[in-house]
């Protein structure tokens, strides 16, 4: 069993579901943080759970391969959408998207369909996608 399955596992089994894994590298520091979500939300505890469950796997398989820092986050109100299934799950949201040839739209996601998401009038091809994130419009 790879990693990510393995967290996958353990992140289910508490109760919440795996919405991201991310690397950064920045002035040379690593990061390696776990996105949860849940229906009922995300809190400061469930995420010091989730963190004490899966600190024990990443003592044995560092996910770097050097030294890190470890976080459980929420993907927040305004996150990265990356996987069909995040699309999915933001119907009904407004988004930014922009697509591979620096082209940009910002709309309402109304429907997901076979890799297609539709922006307001715009249908627009996964693959086409550079960056996409919601937004809250304050």
């Amino acid at each position: 069993m790879n990693l990510e399955s393995a967290i996958y596992n353990i992140v289910k089994s508490a109760g919440v579901e795996l919405y991201d894994i991310e690397t950064i590298k920045s002035d040379g520091h690593n990061l390696f943080r776990v996105y949860i979500t849940s229906k009922d939300g995300i809190n400061l505890d469930k995420c010091a759970e989730i963190s004490n469950l899966l600190s024990p796997i990443l003592d044995v398989q560092n996910p770097l391969y050097s030294k890190y820092t470890f976080e459980v986050s929420s993907p927040g109100i305004e996150r990265k959408l990356k996987k069909i299934e995040h699309f999915e799950q933001a119907i009904g949201e407004r988004v930014k998207i922009q697509l591979n040839d620096k082209k940009e739209f910002k709309g309402l996601i109304n429907s997901v369909e076979d890799e297609k998401i539709v922006v307001d009038d715009n249908e627009i091809n996964l693959n086409d996608i550079k960056s996409a994130k919601t937004y809250f419009q304050w």
